[in-house]
């Protein structure tokens, strides 16, 4: 992999420092290199890098349905404050939209972002200004307007 992707999430990185939402999005598809792109940024910064379902899957492992709905911000964001870095790097992200979950994975990702960067691997695209997850007709399928966030397309880098 080329070195522009991970210099355009370092540089991403130092402009989210003055931001609302400290947010820095990695969109593709699956197959498009996010992993290794936060792989790189890890190497670079000495930043966390986090498997987002796999810690989740642990802390929930003893809740109800109910409480799981109920305490998924509350753990991730422990998971979050366990990483003592000012930037942390999400990957695997996929249970949060888990319809059971009932959760709007953006605005998580965004509140973990008001008091550290967080730098997460989204497995979607962008079509028409807007940020997708899934295919339309998918259960999961989600569509966010562009805001409150930076991103970068690995698409459109290729």
């Amino acid at each position: 992999m080329s070195k522009r992707p991970i210099d355009e999430v370092i540089l991403k990185i130092q402009q989210a420092s003055g931001l609302r939402y400290q947010l820095v999005l990695i969109v593709g598809p699956e197959g498009a290199g996010k992993t290794t792109v936060l792989q790189e940024v890890k190497a670079r910064t000495g930043a966390p890098l986090i498997n987002v379902s796999l810690e989740l899957s642990k802390r929930m492992l003893d809740l109800t349905e109910r409480q799981r709905i109920l305490h998924i911000p509350r753990l991730l964001d422990e998971i979050a404050n366990s990483a003592t870095n000012e930037i942390i790097l999400l990957d695997n992200l996929e249970i949060l939209f888990d319809v059971t979950l009932r959760q709007n994975p953006l605005q998580l990702l965004k509140n973990l972002s008001r008091n550290r960067t967080v730098v997460a691997a989204w497995n979607g695209s962008v079509e028409n200004g807007y940020l997708t997850y899934a295919a339309p007709r998918h259960p999961e399928y989600r569509r966010y307007q562009m805001q409150d966030f930076l991103m970068l397309d690995l698409t459109a880098t290729k």
